[in-house]
């Protein structure tokens, strides 16, 4: 059975929490393998609707086991919120795992990462303020802490004592901020262990003997592939590899497992957050898609940047990850538009390119060059047919499907869960 990787194909929030219960009845395991809870999925269930921030969106799929691989940074106290938060919701959540070697934040990484971007001024990223970053960097400097950690209070001690050796030099003398005691820290972590400990396990084994038995594993990427570390709109970014490479390495599987690698993708862009953005709209248009599409974060509540499709984006994303199947999102927002306007290359410097430039100064500079599309003024959000769709609104997403490097194998037409037309089986 198939090992799936789902990714986001722009700058995160096109809807990937939809996609992943879209196939949650017909997996066996879903993973988190990268980020922590500076992301979020909204699922809809009927007249319920979900936000999680750190735990995979197949939590709420009944029979589903639930992965926070090695990759994710984890905020123990947020991770116990969330599942209490779904308990009191009668969800059960009782089959979480969690890796031994995932990294933990900790209330000194908030704190970092508070203070260096408001120390940034106008050169601000757009982080979320988390932790997250500072816990990625402490891992690459390998002083960071371990879940596994946390069960051994000698090596937690040794662990914080020394990472706040260096970063209390900082906080006082840098920042104007008070030291952090190192006891405090240590106290708080220990508190987390023994709810942790029946979640914890080796995840790698555990998936490559689920992928050995033959069941269906997804691998569910936060943000997307525009903010991956290596591939995205660097320095404006994420701290992790949230493309389909780093599902291999966040998790632990071998890179030949990997059967198919779906890209969800929004009928037109967002993004939150500092960086360049071609197609962004500042005008009506703008707050059209915005009010309609209620592009609002779902971790930190901010407006999101709004604008048309952007095509040499999802090629990108195609050549990057090797899409095999498109879902595509929010359809209906654009429904009573008399055109649609599509991004199908950028002017820089007078000079057309098909492609996402290389040059991060040629990008910022991108202006897009549009090809304009019919639009479609018919309710679409009951539709559950491709051929039901206005004609319109057909050839708009076989538009999209000729531009953007592979198939769009599901659109979603609304908000609900059932509100998504299938034109090709995302597992078989």
């Amino acid at each position: 059975m198939p090992a799936i990787v789902l990714i986001g194909a722009q700058w995160g929030d096109e809807g990937k929490g939809k996609a992943t219960d879209l196939l949650g009845s017909r997996v066996d395991y879903v993973v988190k393998f990268n980020g922590g809870n500076n992301a979020g999925h909204t699922v809809v269930i009927g007249d319920e609707k979900y936000a999680l921030h750190l735990l995979p969106s197949g939590i709420l799929s009944p029979g589903v086991t639930p992965v926070i691989a090695n990759g994710v940074v984890v905020d123990v106290e947020v991770l116990f919120e969330e599942l209490d938060a779904l308990m009191e919701r009668g969800v059960d959540v009782s089959r979480l795992k969690v890796s031994l070697n995932a990294h933990v934040i900790t209330a000194y990484h908030r704190t970092l990462d508070k203070v260096t971007e408001r120390f940034l001024g106008k050169r601000q990223i757009g982080t979320t303020g988390r932790g997250i970053g500072p816990a990625y960097a402490d891992k690459i400097n390998r002083v960071g802490i371990r879940v596994q950690d946390l069960f051994d209070e000698n090596i937690l001690r040794q662990k914080v004592e020394g990472a706040l050796d260096q970063k209390n030099h900082m906080l006082v003398k840098v920042y104007n901020r008070r030291a952090i005691e190192a006891e405090e820290i240590v106290t708080e972590l220990l508190s987390y262990a023994e709810r942790l400990r029946p979640m914890v396990t080796d995840t790698a084994l555990l998936l490559h003997q689920a992928l050995m038995a033959g069941k269906t594993v997804l691998f569910e990427g936060g943000q997307a592939t525009m903010l991956d570390v290596d591939h995205g709109t660097y320095p404006f970014v994420t701290s992790s590899n949230a493309t389909s490479g780093g599902a291999v390495t966040g998790s632990g599987i071998a890179p030949n497992r990997i059967d198919r690698v779906i890209a969800v993708v929004k009928a037109y862009t967002t993004r939150v957050g500092s960086g360049p953005f071609p197609t962004e709209l500042f005008d009506e248009s703008g707050e059209y898609l915005r009010a309609n599409g209620f592009e609002f974060g779902t971790t930190t509540g901010r407006p999101r940047r709004c604008g048309w499709y952007d095509a040499p984006i999802a090629r990108y994303t195609a050549r990057i990850n090797g899409v095999t199947d498109f879902v595509l999102t929010k359809l209906d927002v654009l429904t009573g538009l008399a055109e649609i306007p599509v991004c199908v290359a950028y002017s820089v410097d007078g000079v057309r390119v098909d492609e996402v430039p290389v040059s991060q100064s040629d990008f910022h500079h991108a202006v897009p060059i549009y090809e304009n599309l019919p639009g479609w003024t018919e309710d679409i959000t009951g539709v559950r047919t491709f051929e039901e769709l206005p004609q319109a609104a057909q050839n708009y997403v076989l538009a999209l499907e000729a531009m953007s490097g592979s198939r769009m194998s599901a659109i979603g037409v609304g908000p609900g869960r059932e509100a998504i037309v299938v034109r090709h089986d995302l597992i078989d």
